[in-house]
């Protein structure tokens, strides 16, 4: 009857979740085969598989452990039981297994709840269920329980009492122990009966059960004539109890799997007046453990990797199980043209989830980009937020993370190596020794790796034995014969750098005279930080990675990192930069750190995996909010036109920053220069030069409109900006069609201060969403570009270099002329003249160059003298940062 129900009760299951093959490991140390049969047996009734784990005899408590350890991460294996000499019984063994894997029910954790009768949230060990089954009512009667230690002999007390039964306990040497056999109604042998002990110390009639775990008989008669009392094993009937209890395991897993209401615990924020640097309110607040952040937002332990104590990476496999979940509401942060300074789109961000999480009670997710070490030792600063909206801690955001940007420049570099080697080694070799080394003999034999047979079915070559090839078809495959003036392929550094604007490389005597021009760019601008952030799985990943397109070859074929043979060990490399990164805000909401293409060379938007992770977690009603770079006209623009074609998510509303200095600017306002103090224009009231700079603003509305999304303007209020100021914003705003515009203090107030944004927003999402792009990608590439350039920044038409129209030619006739553009432009400006502010007009965009980031997915201009290496200023950040060798804090990051 147990293994029935246990078998309905897993069929039932399999049927809601057809790929459900639930495992149990058992782990055993004794050579007791019969044990381990009935295992099997039992498991395969039910529909169960088992892996029996077996140790020799004698094995130690440690070597147990290890195992147990090895398991408890293993997710194949969802329950773990042991079957063990009484000697490794302890403490230590029991209480290594996970207590949501502890089918046998005796960690820690599982008795504890059991004795205070938490029956609903443990699991009963087997043998204590194989008792009560077999016992009828017992309320009000005697048991005596000898020889039951340990763990098992306590839950077995427990639950019988909680029966009615009155419970007494001694071990088989207690000098009491005959009087307490004439007494009891019901006797349990916890392990095996001495000889010594007679059958007729017990009382005559009285209920026989023997839980020792080397008989499995159902029954077995001592045979004595004056007192026939029968002796009932738990045997068999406590390892059908065992399936019964893996099945029960199996219904928790599940449950666990499904998507959990959000038990967030905020932090409380006191704002200090004024307001300290960033770096010092950061240090202020004491982050929870990241592991307590990941359980409270519905994370499974499996799902997270540790990175220290507050940050840790979430595993992709989290979109498999909550895909079923509906999504979140999808919020954009973009913005006005900005100064130098930036405008506070990271900190609206920021602010925005606080406001929402922390005072409104809304699930929410921020999430941005990496900071690249660019900015953070040049002009800009970190990119944590700022004032009482930021991610925490800031250091360790602004300085290495998890080490993404690193695996970034070390896979993009080692991309760059395989070309210059292959070329040197091309031009060196004849095609027999090209061959020979690269299909060598090993051990005697010769074979094609998997990524060389991909290469020869591409050049319609079937065969898989090396020695079978001809010598034409050899020279097809060992030959790239790649043109060293077409090669696109940079390598990258994450510094700003002018002098590695251009380079020579192969002057070493060793490279036998190939010496090439060639330049470094930024790494955040590689093309592999753009896959990073638009890719939607590894196995994705790893095929994009195969397409990047590095040179052409001398007909004029495009050459990929797939016929270089490296794919494989970029994706090594790239394995772990795949998943987001964790963190907290300031007031404990979560925060997902992933990618980070800058907005003017790149697409300028953090990860497509973070934002699926993340609207999967917040639950149907809750929001994500993410950033794109810069102004709208580019961050936001590529936002829709790359990033939602590459995820397929449907933005709800965007949210427009702008500030009184930009609009200032805007308005004729004298330059802004990072480093300089503000001009008085910019501290002291000036309405005429705002109304003017609203230009910029409506500009940026407008831009939005054209992609049918709500848009709510979001003020970020500075201490120097009047009132008056910031009525005329908002009213111009709403005149210009935003759904509104609120003023926000989140700098100096935290969430409290963006609380009427995010009621904005809230409102706003549930307005009627007609989200369209703003091209078809059939359109040729050049007619693209000049949509971008007139619709979005303003431009009259656009003119193309001889460079940039034999680039067009070149791609459209290789087959890539269906990519969305991905325009690299400055962000002071939305023409390519970073002097002209506001709204300029009348101007032909040049398109000096046209490179493809094929695996990426996007063809990608250059506009004017766009670089794509920024370098530092006179007077660059770095100044200002250090360190104490005393406490090792860091200092002087902003």
């Amino acid at each position: 009857r147990v293994t029935e129900n246990a078998k309905n009760s897993l069929a039932s299951l399999k049927r809601e979740n057809p790929r459900l093959e639930p495992t149990l490991a058992i782990i055993q140390a004794h050579n007791d085969h019969l044990i381990q049969e009935a295992n099997k047996n039992f498991a395969k009734e039910v529909g169960l598989r088992v892996i029996h784990i077996c140790f020799p005899e004698g094995s130690t408590k440690d070597e147990i452990v290890s195992e147990i350890l090895r398991l408890n991460e293993d997710p194949n294996v969802q329950g773990l039981a042991l079957d063990l000499p009484e000697s490794l019984y302890s403490s230590k063994v029991l209480n290594a297994v996970k207590p949501e894997k502890d089918v046998d029910g005796l960690s820690n954790v599982n008795l504890g709840r059991l004795v205070h009768g938490d029956v609903n949230d443990c699991l009963v060990p087997p043998t204590v269920c194989a008792v009560m089954e077999l016992l009828e009512d017992i309320s009000g009667q005697t048991v005596l329980l000898v020889g039951a230690r340990g763990a098992e002999g306590a839950a077995l007390q427990s639950v019988l009492q909680r029966e009615g039964a009155a419970v007494l306990s001694c071990h088989w040497r207690a000098p009491q122990l005959q009087s307490e056999l004439r007494q009891a109604d019901v006797v349990v042998f916890g392990s095996t009966k001495p000889d010594d002990v007679p059958v007729s110390w017990i009382k005559p009639g009285a209920t026989i059960i023997s839980c020792a775990h080397d008989l499995l008989s159902e029954k077995r008669n001592y045979g004595q004539q004056n007192n026939p009392a029968a002796e009932k094993t738990v045997g068999s009937l406590a390892v059908a109890m065992r399936m019964q209890n893996m099945v029960k395991s199996m219904e928790r897993w599940i449950q666990s799997q499904q998507y959990r209401k959000w038990d967030l615990h905020c932090l409380k924020l006191q704002p200090l007046s004024p307001v300290p640097s960033d770096i010092e309110i950061s240090r202020a607040q004491s982050p929870k453990a990241v592991d307590v952040l990941a359980k409270e937002i519905g994370l499974l332990t499996d799902e997270i990797e540790i990175y220290g104590q507050t940050k840790a990476k979430v595993r992709l496999s989290l979109l498999e199980r909550l895909k079923d979940q509906p999504d979140g509401k999808y919020v954009l942060v973009a913005g006005i043209t900005p100064t130098p300074l930036g405008e506070g789109k990271s900190t609206v961000t920021v602010g925005l989830v606080q406001a929402l999480t922390a005072h409104l009670n809304i699930n929410s997710f921020a999430c941005l980009r990496q900071p690249s070490q660019g900015p953070t030792f040049g002009v800009k600063g970190g990119a944590a937020g700022g004032g009482y909206a930021q991610v925490i801690p800031m250091e360790e955001f602004n300085l290495h993370l998890t080490g993404d940007i690193h695996a970034i420049t070390a896979a993009n570099n080692l991309l760059a190596a395989a070309i210059d080697a292959r070329i040197l080694h091309e031009n060196t070799q004849s095609d027999k020794s090209l061959y020979n080394r690269l299909v060598p003999v090993v051990n005697g034999l010769r074979g094609f790796s998997a990524i060389q047979l991909a290469r020869l079915r591409r050049l319609g070559i079937s065969k898989t034995d090396p020695d079978t090839l001809t010598e034409e078809e050899i020279s097809k495959f060992v030959r790239l014969d790649i043109d060293p003036s077409t090669i696109t392929w940079q390598r990258v550094v994450d510094t700003n750098d002018r002098f590695l604007r251009k380079i020579t490389v192969g002057q070493a005597n060793t490279e036998k005279g190939f010496v090439r021009q060639a330049q470094f760019d930024i790494a955040v601008a590689s093309e592999i930080m753009a896959i990073l952030a638009l890719t939607t799985s590894l196995q994705d990943m790893k095929e994009r990675l195969g397409k990047m397109v590095v040179a052409d070859d001398k007909k004029g074929q495009p050459v990929t990192a797939e016929d270089l043979g490296v794919t494989g060990a970029l994706a090594v490399l790239m394995k772990d930069a795949i998943k987001p990164t964790l963190m907290q805000t300031l007031e404990g909401t979560p925060v997902f750190v992933h990618a980070g293409p800058f907005a003017n060379i790149a697409h300028g938007n953090s990860s497509v995996l973070a934002d699926k992770i993340a609207l999967k977690l917040v639950g149907e009603k809750g929001f994500v909010v993410t950033e794109a770079g810069f102004g709208a006209d580019i961050g936001m623009e590529k936002f829709f036109n790359i990033k939602c074609r590459a995820s397929g998510l449907v933005p709800s509303v965007v949210v427009l920053v702008a500030t009184v200095r930009a609009l200032k600017m805007h308005g004729g306002g004298p330059n802004v220069t990072a480093g300089a103090p503000l001009k008085k224009e910019y501290t002291e009231e000036n309405l005429q030069l705002v109304a003017d700079g609203c230009c910029n603003l409506q500009k940026q509305i407008q831009i939005t409109q054209l992609f049918g999304v709500p848009v709510v303007v979001a003020l970020n209020v500075f201490k120097t900006d009047s009132p008056a100021e910031v009525d005329l914003v908002c009213k111009i705003a709403k005149e210009s069609g935003a759904f509104d515009a609120v003023p926000c203090n989140h700098w100096s107030a935290g969430g409290r201060g963006a609380v009427e944004l995010a009621q904005a927003v809230e409102k706003a999402a549930n307005q009627k969403n007609s989200f369209k792009y703003l091209y078809s990608l059939e359109l040729p590439i050049v007619e693209k570009m000049r949509i971008i350039a007139q619709k979005v920044y303003g431009a009259e038409d656009i003119e193309l270099s001889p460079v940039a129209q034999s680039q067009v030619d070149r791609y459209t006739r290789q087959g890539f002329g269906n990519l969305p553009i991905c325009m690299a432009k400055t962000h002071l400006s939305l023409s390519h003249q970073s002097e002209r502010k506001g709204v300029p007009t009348g101007f032909i965009l040049p398109i000096s160059d046209v490179r493809a980031s094929i695996g990426a997915g996007f063809i990608y201009p250059l506009v004017g003298t766009m670089s794509t290496m920024p370098g530092l200023p006179t007077r660059p950040c770095f100044y200002d940062i250090d360190l104490d060798p005393i406490t090792e804090q860091v200092k002087g990051l902003f």
